[in-house]
């Protein structure tokens, strides 16, 4: 059974919103645009290892402080979060688009403990506590235990097959998301249905005056002959207190198995 206010778009959908904005079903795969041949999307070796190395360093940085992250694709997707990554806690905002409804949906990360507000599953200042052993693991909602960053910026990082400085404080090149299903909340199906394309995605990232993460672009393969949305991952507020509190007792109830069954768990 469906839970009740989520059809037509859907928490499943919404959860694929994650990936690409609520284009492509959690169930179904994309069909790319393109019909080159896997072999003609063989790995590059051209990265330079000082780009590669400043990369890696500014995503590390996700990992020691407290950021606020915002992540888009067009107009149908945008998610908005406050972290603390040293403490393992955090809020995020995740609000999706359809044709002709919309959601949003909000967590909250402490520790091992995530925290849901769902509409039609949970009342007015209440929140749904959800118990990630019964969800697969490319399901995600917003925030999710062990990843405190949403878009897993340093694993997405690790798939570059080519990077270089192209400016002052930028850099680009491209990512082989077939190394990368389940990170920037891209699922493995719809990497599939990206096809060759998936192994050659542009790129371009830009570092504040520290060195860190400002914002990082994914252009994204077309798919179904649908004009492509980039993922754009802005990093701000380097530092600034978080503060996250656990909701009330008596304003905390246990997840319904609609839940678990929408986000494809048991």
């Amino acid at each position: 059974m469906r839970t009740p206010r989520l059809a037509g778009l859907g928490l499943a959908a919404a959860t694929a919103a994650f990936a690409v904005a609520g284009c492509a079903s959690a169930d179904t795969p994309a069909t790319s645009a393109s019909s080159a041949p896997a072999s003609a999307a063989a790995p590059s070796t051209s990265a330079d290892p000082a780009a590669v190395q400043a990369l890696s360093d500014a995503a590390a940085t996700l990992g020691s402080t407290s950021f606020t992250m915002t992540m888009t694709s067009g107009a149908g997707f945008q998610l908005t979060a406050n972290l603390d990554a040293p403490h393992g806690a955090g809020t995020a905002e995740m609000a999706a688009k359809g044709a002709n409804t919309s959601l949003t949906v909000k967590t909250l990360l402490l520790g091992q403990d995530l925290y849901a507000q769902i509409p039609g599953v949970t009342q007015a200042n209440t929140w749904t506590h959800l118990d990630m052993a019964r969800l697969p693991d490319g399901a995600n909602i917003g925030l999710k235990p062990g990843q405190i960053d949403p878009a897993n910026t340093a694993d997405l990082l690790r798939a570059t097959t080519d990077v270089r400085r192209s400016g002052e404080s930028s850099y680009s090149g491209t990512l082989d998301l077939t190394k990368a299903a389940g990170v920037a909340g891209i699922s493995k199906v719809t990497v599939d249905g990206y096809g060759a394309d998936a192994q050659r995605v542009p790129f371009e990232a830009i570092l504040d005056s520290q060195d860190r993460l400002e914002q990082l672009t994914l252009r994204l393969p077309a798919v179904d002959n649908r004009e492509a949305q980039p993922l754009v991952i802005k990093y701000s507020g380097y530092g600034q207190p978080v503060t996250v509190q656990r909701p009330p007792a008596g304003q905390i109830t246990e997840a319904p198995a609609s839940v678990y069954q929408a986000l494809g768990g048991s």
